[in-house]
């Protein structure tokens, strides 16, 4: 059985728009929970920052 990318089974990660909100959420309280900092404004300067270039499918694992 062949395995599949994540980014490929996984439907939370298939609409870029969902994606990206999820992963700054996800970041952001991480991120605040080890600087003290609030989880607002860590998302503001990750929202405000240059966009990253959309997430590529790889054909392999990256190992």
């Amino acid at each position: 059985m062949k395995n599949k990318p994540l980014i490929d089974t996984n439907p939370h990660l298939k609409i870029p728009a969902k994606y990206r909100k999820s992963l700054i959420a996800n970041v952001a309280s991480s991120t605040a929970i080890e600087t003290g900092a609030s989880i607002e404004s860590i998302a503001r300067i990750l929202t405000e920052t240059s966009k990253p270039s959309p997430v590529k499918k790889t054909n392999g694992s990256a190992r």
